[in-house]
């Protein structure tokens, strides 16, 4: 990131990365434990520039970031939010080491929809992907009770009424596959693309042409696609490609 930032106190930079409380980290820093650009410091308080100078805890250089962006697949049954006095949180799928920059979900998937979900502290990033005025577009996959059919196509491209009387923007719905059940309707396999995000919005979309989506997956938030490797319920970093993406940039 960029390396214009004013300079900080020691304890903080390092607090802020997690190597412990500004009073442990008053202990090691009189142990010699804290060295900046090769010189041991004993004043916790004195203040460096965390993007230029060389700054060592234990022997260990440390790299300095302010913010993180991990991209996470999440599972069914996990709520996309920070704290839940009954449920495990997103939050709760994370190391410690991640836990300490106190990242948040952008936007949220219902508790029983899985797939991509990006957690970041960078408030401005967070605003910008969710504003209304961007309509970023986000793709999911889904199973459908029911028989989608090109009749529903063309009520998607047209935007349909949710329950709420709100005629939603044109999503563009394709059908990939139909599979017969032993028991119960047909089921329709289909992917589709939507420009805002409504409350419960891609299950309300189908209830308005008469069916029921029995499960959903999100694979893309504008041009981020969620990794096919990265397993349910795992989580990792964005790569140099995926920050420009997300207007992110990494920086010398």
């Amino acid at each position: 990131m960029s390396t214009g930032r004013r300079t900080q106190r020691l304890d903080k930079v390092l607090s802020n990365l997690g190597f412990g409380s500004r009073a442990e980290l008053k202990k090691k820093a009189k142990q010699g434990s804290i060295m900046v650009n090769g010189m041991v410091i004993k004043d916790p308080g004195k203040h460096v520039d965390p993007y230029k100078d060389i700054i060592e805890f234990d022997g260990e250089t440390i790299q300095y970031r302010e913010y993180v962006y991990l991209m996470l697949h999440k599972p069914p049954g996990v709520i996309s939010a920070t704290e839940d006095l009954r449920d495990r949180t997103v939050l709760d799928l994370l190391d410690a080491e991640h836990l300490v920059f106190e990242p948040f979900p952008v936007g949220r998937l219902d508790k029983d929809t899985e797939g991509l979900l990006l957690l970041t502290n960078d408030g401005k990033l967070a605003h910008e992907l969710l504003s209304p005025r961007k309509h970023i577009p986000k793709t999911y996959e889904a199973i459908v009770e029911g028989r989608v059919s090109e009749e529903d196509v063309r009520s998607f491209a047209e935007g349909v009424i949710l329950d709420d009387g709100y005629h939603t923007l044109p999503g563009e719905l394709v059908i990939h596959s139909y599979e017969e059940q032993d028991e119960g309707p047909v089921r329709s396999r289909i992917s589709l693309t939507i420009h805002e995000g409504k409350f419960h919005q891609v299950k309300r979309m189908f209830e308005a042409v008469g069916k029921k989506v029995v499960y959903l997956k999100r694979v893309s938030m504008g041009d981020l696609h969620l990794d096919e490797n990265l397993e349910m319920g795992t989580y990792r970093e964005l790569t140099e490609d995926e920050l420009a993406i997300i207007g992110r940039p990494v920086s010398d």
